[in-house]
């Protein structure tokens, strides 16, 4: 790390005393409310190839031959016939691969993977196929890696077999080993030449996954998720818990149980952009709520799973009354799987079916869950009415958990005033509040407050406090530029900006989540997003970054800071500054973060009440002269923020914060 010496500081210093000062004042002896673990978090909606293709480890596609093509993502020769008897219930479908009868002609199923398989040489690879040979007696599988995309002398990146004996069902592997790193590879599955074969659920992941499971996550993703130091983790979604209709919704009870008879999903979002269009975008559900929830528990996150409500996407259903939508007097299987997850997730194995469940997965011990979203982006008379009877339910039988509504798909406006007290009034926890905008709403200018009203740094300080108000959630949201939604520095600048209000009112917003969390460079359909990747490399966006430095630099109670008496939020009379305080007991800091959203530098004073004389300190940094510039596959480290040492002399400490920088002082006590 670079080291900053105090007397280069106070030569940067030097520089502003000229320029008007902003003197902050800090009470660092009045130690405020609690800032909640949950504080800052993720959301993970399987969008952009997020989960299949992306987190999940998995790198075969269509895997079980149950996409409506059934050969999707298959390339097929020789006698290879589809059939739909299997032995698993709920993915019957399978191929019998028979001898060509011919020498020189051969059966085989080839699989392209998401986008090609990426392949590191070197590191092994579990092959695993169910297979059994239908006329007895025993049939050798041929399995290849390979490189068909160049003219080498040889495809084959490695090869390996499996020998399939009998007329039973049953599940074989093999460790491949590529000899060279590849990101476009194929699987290649050939029959034996004088036997016939069934194959089902034909798979591939890496060996090293995250925490070595076999039904595991792509390492350097998860890793990504664990360095964010994420408070809580909502999951499945989004969009994909109502679904396009009641029939695609998402249903957590098709997730869990052996990964072989989970049942294929329609996603919704492989045909909803036409400009961004992948009809072969479907959910295998091998990364279900079992794999959620272990996740959550490993990476430190309060897990926040999301249900459906009963009501099929608003968007494209309409918010009346229809057969996209449960009545209320039929909701009552809705409100099972509300109940039935709690006791999946905390109930005695001994005494529930579906607690048993989890603990036969390999989870005996409760997964410890304490809230629960009902409904993603509803709106209109018909969410309130739905969600009544899942809280009284779930009130009269398990009061501990903490139940998230919502408040609609915007920041403000008809739906959202009325929702928020239809909220208070039925007695959500807490209300999940969406906003994806322009930088103008980020940082609360005049322009964006006559023309949405409550937004910027400021949104939460008139908020209603008190124990009967709900919490806020805010469970999407990201900084959309204008004209360019990509992750340039400037929106993560901005959404720093913003986080400052949430940080101030961390007594009434208790949680908040960046969104999308994931996606794939060669399949993605929303961005900006925190993490990208191909199928062999990521880098994480300037708003990681972001939501990192505030993840780890949370503190753990508020620390009163003002200027001219008021909150330090991007005012008109205020140089484009904003900031706020924090304590962490934990550590002996005092943890003060400052963003010059302004294109000028701001001389700044840090007047920490409650201190004196000199304290070692640290200094974070995160800038770019390039407002436009973001992080990529190939210069993955181009906008990362910087540590420095200085000393801060107490209670006055000048400093200057340079234009479009995001600074965050870690002052030891």
């Amino acid at each position: 790390m670079k080291k900053i010496s105090s007397m280069l500081a106070a030569l940067l210093v030097a520089t502003g005393l000229q320029a008007q000062t902003h003197t902050f004042d800090i009470n660092t002896s009045k130690v405020g409310g609690v800032i909640p673990s949950t504080m800052y978090g993720i959301f993970f909606e399987d969008i952009n190839y997020a989960a299949d293709g992306g987190l999940y480890g998995e790198l075969l596609i269509n895997r079980s031959f149950e996409f409506p093509n059934n050969f999707a993502g298959w390339d097929i020769s020789g006698k290879v016939t589809l059939r739909n008897d299997g032995p698993f219930e709920k993915n019957p479908h399978y191929v019998r691969l028979a001898p060509s009868g011919h020498s020189d002609k051969y059966t085989m199923i080839e699989n392209r993977g998401f986008f090609g398989i990426g392949v590191k040489g070197g590191a092994e690879y579990r092959f695993s196929v169910w297979a059994r040979v239908p006329d007895g007696g025993t049939a050798k599988l041929w399995i290849d890696l390979v490189d068909n995309a160049t003219m080498s002398d040889d495809q084959k990146l490695c090869n390996g077999s499996v020998e399939v004996s009998g007329k039973e069902w049953k599940k074989y592997t093999a460790i491949l080993t590529p000899k060279k790193t590849f990101e476009n590879a194929h699987l290649r599955v050939w029959a034996d030449s004088k036997k016939t074969a069934d194959v089902e659920h034909v798979s591939l992941f890496p060996v090293d996954t995250y925490k070595g499971h076999e039904n595991g996550m792509r390492k350097d993703l998860a890793e990504a998720l664990e360095q964010l130091k994420p408070g809580v983790f909502r999951f499945p979604g989004g969009c994909i818990v109502e679904g396009t209709d009641l029939a695609t919704r998402y249903q957590w009870k098709n997730t869990v149980g052996p990964v072989e008879n989970r049942p294929l999903n329609e996603n919704r979002w492989h045909y909803t952009f036409t400009h961004r269009y992948f009809p072969d975008y479907y959910q295998s559900y091998g990364l279900g709520f079992f794999e959620y929830f272990q996740l959550s528990e490993e990476i430190g996150a309060e897990p926040l799973p999301v249900l459906s409500v009963g009501l099929s996407c608003e968007f494209q259903n309409g918010s009346k009354r229809s057969d996209a939508h449960v009545p209320v007097d039929q909701l009552q299987p809705y409100i099972d799987d509300v109940l039935d997850l709690i006791e999946f997730a905390n109930g005695d194995p001994a005494k529930n079916s579906w607690a048993k469940l989890r603990a036969d997965m390999g989870h005996p011990a409760p997964f410890n869950l304490k809230y629960v979203g009902i409904g993603n982006e509803q709106w209109g008379e018909i969410y309130p009415e739905n969600l009544k009877p899942f809280v009284e339910q779930v009130r009269a039988k398990y009061p501990n958990i903490k139940i998230i509504g919502t408040s609609g798909p915007d920041s403000e406006g008809k739906e959202f005033d009325y929702l928020w007290p239809e909220m208070r009034k039925i007695g959500a926890d807490l209300v999940d509040e969406h906003f994806y905008r322009n930088e103008d709403w980020f940082l609360g200018t005049p322009e964006a407050k006559a023309k949405y009203g409550n937004c910027g740094a400021n949104r939460y300080d008139s908020y209603p406090r008190g124990k009967k108000q709900p919490k806020v959630f805010a469970g999407e949201y990201a900084c959309h530029g204008k004209g360019k939604k990509w992750n340039h520095f400037n929106a993560a600048l901005m959404e720093a900006a913003f986080m400052t209000g949430l940080e101030r009112n961390a007594d009434i917003v208790e949680m908040a989540t960046y969104a999308p969390l994931f996606a794939h460079v060669d399949g993605w359909q929303w961005r900006p997003d925190a993490i990208w990747y191909d199928n062999l490399r990521s880098f994480n966006s300037c708003s990681y970054y972001v939501q990192q430095l505030y993840s780890l630099n949370k503190g753990t109670n508020m620390l009163s800071l003002t200027m001219n008496k008021k909150a330090v939020a991007g005012n008109e009379d205020q140089d484009g500054l904003f900031a706020s305080a924090v304590f962490d007991k934990n550590t002996n800091e005092v943890i003060v973060k400052v963003v010059n959203a302004g294109d000028k530098a701001q001389p700044v004073t840090l007047n920490l009440k409650g201190m004196k004389g000199d304290h070692s300190a640290q200094l974070i940094s995160f800038h770019s002269d390039n407002l436009t510039a973001e992080n990529t596959l190939d210069d993955p480290k181009k906008i990362v923020p910087q540590e420095s040492s200085l000393t801060v002399s107490a209670p006055s400490f000048n400093a200057e914060v340079p234009a479009r920088t995001f600074y965050i002082y870690k002052i030891k006590k």
